[in-house]
Parts: C-alpha cells; sequence; structure tokens
C-alpha cells in the first residue's frame, strides 16, 4: 500500500527481443509454488524484480491459500537462477518451500508483472 491506501503496481517490462538476446538458448516455461510467510512482506515486487534481472517473462499472484505463484518463461538457466532467489525471498518473508513444475514455452507473455 502507498501513503494513500491504495495500491501500488509494480510493472517492469522485458520484451520478448530481450528474451531471444539470450545466447539463443530455447525458452522454457516454469510454472512455481511458495510456500511459507509469503504473503504481506513484498514477496510479490521481489518477484517481479528478480525476474525482471533474469531477463525473464511472466507474472506472479497471490493465492486464497497463502501460498504465491508464478508462471515464468526464459531460457533455463536464468529459471534456475530465479528458483533460487525465490527460495531466500525478501527481509520478513520465511519461505518453507518451493516447487517448479517444468513445461514447454507458450510465448504468450510480454511483460513480468504481478497479477491480481
Amino acid at each position: 500500500m502507498n501513503v494513500r491506501g491504495r495500491r501500488s503496481q509494480c510493472l517492469v517490462t522485458i520484451t520478448a527481443k530481450q528474451m531471444t538476446e539470450s545466447g539463443g538458448e530455447t525458452s522454457v516455461r516454469a510454472h512455481i509454488v511458495v510456500r511459507g510467510r509469503v504473503q504481506g512482506v513484498g514477496y510479490r515486487a521481489f518477484s517481479v524484480r528478480a525476474g525482471a534481472r533474469h531477463g525473464l517473462l511472466g507474472g506472479v499472484r497471490n493465492l486464497d491459500d497463502g501460498r504465491v505463484e508464478l508462471d515464468v518463461e526464459g531460457v533455463r538457466p536464468a529459471i534456475e537462477a530465479l528458483l533460487r532467489e525465490l527460495k531466500i525471498g525478501p527481509p520478513g518473508a520465511h519461505v518453507t518451500g518451493v516447487e517448479a513444475e517444468w513445461k514447454p514455452a507458450t510465448g504468450r507473455f510480454s511483460d513480468f508483472t504481478i497479477w491480481y
């Protein structure tokens, strides 16, 4: 929340062109679910910043059961680097588990954002 009580939205745009300029590696998709104290601690914004740093596309959202879900596409080494960061999380988070399901890339994402 910002000072006026409204949610501030963090949006980092990584274009599909930037993603394909990552050494010619084939893009993959990962569906990621993070468990622990990961809501109300800035975990989604942390995820967007980390994903953008690694040149990934996709998004992140809170789930009703307290977990956080990410759908990301990019080269596998970049997603694996993101997974390492997700296991730590931002200050205030306490991650108890990170699960990733690997799938073929869809090409449907054009940026990396928080989904509401």
